[in-house]
């Protein structure tokens, strides 16, 4: 069972990921509407939203899938946060693996972006990702 932190960090995430949609979500009302036109299984109700939007409660399997499409997020990072970072790698490490050598800018904003909290970490992640799509 979710615990009260557990709660109100989905929530967070998830009043992120309606802010980041095109679509604008104004209550629990709105946000019931909304995702019981896009899930397949059974319709919630407002105050199901509501426990959503309020920490009380996280959305089953099911219904995380269906908000992770809507909203062209993670399912993962949705329900329970950005994945811990790896460590990073050292010099040596690369130097072994026959990597080319990293230009020095490259490997500054590399450490600028390693420093950042997961949350800003995945951000830039997502903004990546957009401007390769546009490529």
């Amino acid at each position: 069972m979710p615990t009260t932190t557990e709660k109100a960090a989905f929530t967070k995430r998830l009043e992120f990921a309606l802010r980041r949609s095109p679509e604008s979500v104004q209550g629990a009302t709105e946000l019931a509407l909304r995702f019981n036109l896009r899930h397949q299984g059974n319709a919630i109700s407002p105050q199901t939203a509501h426990k959503w939007l309020t920490g009380r409660a996280i959305p089953t399997d099911d219904k995380l899938v269906t908000i992770a499409k809507w909203l062209n997020v993670d399912q993962h990072w949705l329900h329970y946060g950005p994945a811990p970072s790896k460590p990073a790698s050292t010099a040596k490490d690369v130097a072994a693996k026959g990597v080319k050598k990293l230009p020095p800018e490259l490997i500054n904003l590399a450490a600028k972006i390693q420093e950042l909290s997961p949350h800003r970490r995945y951000l830039v992640e997502e903004l990546v990702e957009q401007l390769r799509q546009d490529v």
